[in-house]
């Protein structure tokens, strides 16, 4: 073949990566720190008995604020506060390349860093992104992670422990033995009652609530009583 005839190599007009949402605006993202953006990751641990929800307010490429949960042993917890202390001020491949010891939280990041590099973050479209501090906010006024605790048997049907407006205190049931409604206690919020001078009784009343028909409940149950 004569050097007339060879195609001439990577001659195809390449326009650049495709635009990805952040913070408002669409950048064409080469390097790490052109990546902005506040979002969740969540990943489990190899034998599959607990997961990790992790998130992270990055600006230029850079972690500002990181939030880790986590629901699983006593080592996945202790790993949770290393992790907490090491993400702040790393670049985001720097995090992504940092063994966080539980498998569970090393999967969070994976996921998060997956989300962020491709657009799909909390703040795509927020101008400005989200200021730091929206951590705390996903955790709600009372700084206490969003859990909830069901349990249920065939011999007392299902039981409702905790939710995120706290511990299930009495549970309201219909003439048909169905829930409709619950009783519950804020623990963060009674202990802040009761560091300001309250008195455990009244702290423990100005610490309640109560959700769904719980009023017009036919039966209640005690949830700290009953036998399960």
């Amino acid at each position: 073949m004569k050097n007339n005839d060879c195609y001439k190599i990577n001659s195809c007009p390449h326009s650049g990566p495709a635009p990805i949402p952040q913070e408002g605006r669409y950048d064409q993202v080469k390097d790490i720190t052109q990546i902005s953006g506040f979002s969740h990751g969540c990943g489990k641990c190899a034998p599959r008995q607990g997961v990790c929800k992790l998130t992270l307010n990055v600006k230029n490429g850079i972690i500002q604020e990181a939030l880790v949960e986590t629901v699983g042993c006593s080592g996945m917890t202790h790993s949770a506060c290393m992790a907490g202390e090491i993400l702040v001020g790393l670049t985001l491949l720097e995090a992504l390349n940092t063994d966080l010891v539980c498998d569970a939280i090393n999967d969070a990041m994976k996921d998060i860093f997956q989300q962020l590099v491709y657009g799909r973050s909390q703040s795509a479209f927020s101008l400005g992104g989200l200021s730091i501090g929206a951590g705390i906010e996903e955790l709600g006024s009372t700084h206490s992670s969003r859990v909830g605790t069901i349990y249920s048997s065939d011999k007392t049907g299902v039981r409702y422990y905790h939710t995120t407006e706290g511990y299930i205190t009495r549970l309201a049931l219909d003439e048909n033995d169905e829930i409709i409604g619950y009783e519950y206690v804020n623990l963060p919020r009674l202990l802040k009652n009761i560091r300001s001078g309250l008195d455990a009784k009244e702290a423990l009343i100005k610490s309640a609530g109560s959700y769904g028909r719980f009023d017009e409940g036919k039966k209640y149950i005690d949830t700290m009583e009953e036998n399960i």
